[in-house]
């Protein structure tokens, strides 16, 4: 019985030998090498249509990123024409570093611009709306918008253009990887999405 037990021990620790811990500086090399045009090689995108990463929680990029790989040939449960031909690309391995790298940096800052929205924004952001069945975005993404690590992601400093564009795909249905945020999204007027992004992305 002892030695069964030892065995088994044994095997344990050598699993767990093998299990590599995301190495931040290969997902610099990564990220320098297919990533770095659309999201910047420290995770500030030139591109307002495509997301900054810098500070983005580790595991929402890391499940993001998977849920665009096909899958024994069924369609991705998220869709991107641009990250269709990247993805296929990247190893396991690859895609734990560079989510290492990217939520290593330093969050980018920005600023809401239409002050018209701050009163809708704040106040969806703050409390939700319970009649319509709305929670309030802090309930998920954190008072400031840092998000909540292995669970939702940051918004604070994302564009306002890519962050409403999020939402409308997810209200209209092209993006379908949260069933939480389809619920969301469909029960928000386009009006209340623009305010929502654009009072999200000056949080800090």
């Amino acid at each position: 019985m002892y030695k069964i037990t030892t065995v088994i021990c044994l095997l344990v620790l050598t699993t767990f030998s093998y299990a590599q811990k995301p190495d931040p500086l290969k997902g610099k090399a990564v990220a320098s090498g297919v990533c770095y045009a659309c999201h910047g090689l420290e995770g500030v995108s030139p591109i307002p249509t495509q997301p900054h990463l810098a500070g983005q929680v580790e595991e929402y990029i890391v499940k993001q990123i998977e849920n665009m790989k096909s899958v024994n040939g069924a369609p991705p449960e998220r869709e991107n024409l641009v990250m269709s031909g990247i993805v296929p690309m990247l190893s396991d391995a690859d895609i734990q570093n560079v989510a290492a790298w990217y939520a290593a940096q330093k969050p980018n800052l920005a600023s809401a611009h239409n002050k018209q929205y701050v009163v809708v924004g704040e106040h969806l952001w703050r409390a939700g709306d319970n009649v319509r069945g709305i929670p309030a975005c802090a309930s998920c993404h954190g008072p400031t918008g840092a998000g909540v690590p292995s669970q939702y992601p940051r918004l604070a400093g994302q564009y306002q253009e890519y962050t409403e564009t999020q939402l409308l795909h997810f209200k209209n249905g092209t993006r379908h990887n949260s069933a939480i945020m389809m619920a969301i999204a469909s029960r928000l007027s386009n009006e209340e999405i623009k305010a929502l992004s654009d009072f999200a992305a000056g949080l800090r």
